[in-house]
Formats: C-alpha cells, structure tokens, sequence
C-alpha cells in the first residue's frame, strides 16, 4: 500500500496560485513516478479573503493546518492591504503557532542560471543556510513610551532561551552530518558587540558539538564577515547556523548569488509537527493571471517539502528536473522572458522527471 501525504495548499496572493499549481502539478507527476499520492486540501487565506471577511486567518486555522503533514505556500502579499498585516498575521503566526523553529534555505546555483559573483559556478555555491525561526528579535519583545514626541523610546529585545538555542543548533549539526558534503558548520554571530545573546549560542555550540556531533567540523564567523564570504569565497560555507535576525538577512544575500528570487525555495520546519514550504520571492501581482510568471521556485519548495518527508528519491529527481530546465531550456528566470509560459515550464520540469526530454 502506497504512503498518502496530506498536504495543505496555501496559494495565497498574487501569482503564488499559479506557481503553486505548477508545484502540484510536478508532485502529481513525483508521487505517480515514486509510489506514493497525495491528498490535498485548498486554503483561501491571503488579501482577497482579508479584504473581503475583515479576517486574516480564522480561529480554526492552526488547528486545521496541524491536521497535515505539510503546507505547501505561494505567496503572501496584496497591494490592497497596509504592509505587515497579511506577513505578521498569516506568516508570522503559523511560525510561531505551529512552532516552525527552522527556517531552512538552500543556497545553490543551478546550471544555467546566472550569479552576479565574477568567476563563480555552481560548483562554488552550493550551501545551506539553518536559521532560527521563533525567537531573537521577531519574538517580539519591546515596546514604545511616549510615542510621536521628541522624548519618544523604543526597545526591541532579542530573546535567546538555552532551549531554543540548542534545539536550532541541533538540527544544524544532524543536517550537516545527513548532508554528507564538507561535514563543516559555521556559526554566523556577533560575539565582539553582542555578548550576551552570542555568548549563549557559542557556549551551546561548542557544548553540543563536542559531545554529541565530533564528526562534524565546527567553524564561527561573524555576520559582516560571512557576508563577506559569501561574496568573495561562498565554496568555504557547507551549512550555516544563524538567529532569526542575521538569517533573515544573509539568507536574501544568498538568493541574490544563486540567481534571484525566481529560483530560491525554502521551509519553515517544525520536526515533530507539520513543517510549510515556500518559494521565496513576493507576490508578483502586477504578473497575475499573465502565465508568464516563473513557477521554478515554487517547484523547489514541493521538492524539498518531499524531502522532509521522506520521499528523497522523488526530491532529488525533482532537483534534477529543475537543473535540466535551467541549464538547457529556460533564456532567463525572469517573468516573461524564459522563453516558456508558466505552465510550460511546469510541463519540462514534468518531462523531464518522467523521461520524456
């Protein structure tokens, strides 16, 4: 008997429902391919539905959403809504809700697909950054006093508990050992200013490194530097391990010299729980309803929500697709310029992966 994923489908704002049907569409074929199905269930929660109803998510959603065994994300964003209430309300929430503590983002440069680095190739960027999703500064600790006067404070607090610390570093050291490639894990921090948060994470660090994970070769970077690196030498990083603040930055920085925006995915994870993936880039509405719109990115997050849950034979293969298209079809990743519709994009990714091109 074949294994059913349950997987919730949000495709949210803009062009994320088109993407997200180009992902479907590639998990149908995958899961036909590999062996196993997918039962699907379809949530309207974005800007229209806000727009409409006066509501961002209903009371029953996170119990709902904890049902599945993924969410699969397009996007999140509407022109007709003020910035911060879809993100803070849809996003921010189902992290910290459905305690997502990873944010896990591949930084990898597929065939084809153009860097801005001078004289760097796939084989020079290729790794992950593992990013602390439910605390630091997004905890949302702080607060104003005497608001729109001269005498106006605000303090916006970092919070770093051992327990979320350790759980975020964990994870880090057990997907460098599956990653199985320099076996390498940076800590990108800022222990010469802030002292007490990065005192914390560096002692827990090396404590869980020495004792549980000496296979894996332990490395400390500060923030300004590995973004540095990253520009000047990115083959040094295999996987690096971040709070939410640094990792919310040097993850952009990443997407930026694996190609854009088009082509970076990543998952919001919660090990014991119900994990959701998504392409990185925005909504795009000014592309809605066009098929021109690049669904590459949205196809990487189904893989890697595949691979989270065990279906790694239908990850990789998804992977490769992707490669193929990018390296020998695709003019460009940009939106109307790859030479191929939306869905025609979806339908190379899908021959490919069954043999058909």
């Amino acid at each position: 008997m074949s294994k059913i994923y349950d997987i919730a489908i949000i495709g949210g704002d803009g062009t994320g429902p088109e993407v997200v049907a180009q992902a479907v569409r590639v998990l149908d074929a995958a899961a036909g391919k590999f062996g196993f199905s997918t039962k699907k269930k379809d949530y309207d929660f974005g800007g229209d539905r806000y727009l409409k109803t006066g509501e961002v998510l209903p009371n029953t959603a996170v119990t709902d959403l904890r049902g599945h065994d993924a969410i699969l994300l397009g996007a999140i964003g509407h022109p007709g809504v003020k910035p911060g209430i879809l993100e803070q309300g849809i996003l921010l929430k189902l992290r910290f809700e459905l305690d997502q503590y990873i944010n896990l983002r591949p930084v990898k440069l597929f065939p084809g697909v153009d860097t801005p680095l001078k004289d760097k190739g796939p084989d020079e960027i290729d790794f992950v950054v593992v990013r602390e999703n439910t605390e630091g500064l997004y905890a949302g600790a702080g607060g104003s006093l005497r608001k729109g006067t001269m005498h106006e404070v605000a303090v916006q607090e970092s919070i770093n508990t051992r327990m979320g610390v350790e759980r975020c570093l964990r994870y880090a050291f057990e997907y460098t050992q599956k990653r199985n490639q320099e076996k390498k894990l940076t800590l990108c921090g800022k222990t010469n200013v802030l002292t007490y948060a990065f005192d914390l994470w560096e002692r827990v660090f090396n404590e869980v490194g020495e004792k549980d994970y000496a296979d894996v070769k332990r490395d400390y970077a500060h923030v300004d530097a590995t973004c540095m690196w990253m520009v000047k030498n990115p083959e040094w990083f295999d996987v690096i391990v971040t709070d939410n603040m640094f990792g919310d930055i040097i993850t952009d920085l990443g997407a930026m010299i694996q190609g854009g925006m088009g082509i970076a995915a990543g998952g919001n994870i919660n090990p014991k729980g119900v994990s959701m993936f998504e392409p990185i880039g925005g909504s795009a509405p000014k592309y809605t309803g066009m098929n021109i719109i690049n669904p590459l990115a949205a196809i990487c997050a189904g893989g890697m929500m595949l691979d989270h849950l065990g279906e790694t034979e239908a990850a990789n293969a998804i992977e490769s697709a992707v490669m193929f298209v990018t390296g020998q079809k695709l003019k460009s990743l940009a939106a109307g310029k790859m030479g191929y519709s939306t869905v025609e994009v979806g339908d190379l990714v899908i021959d490919r992966m069954l043999g058909k091109i």
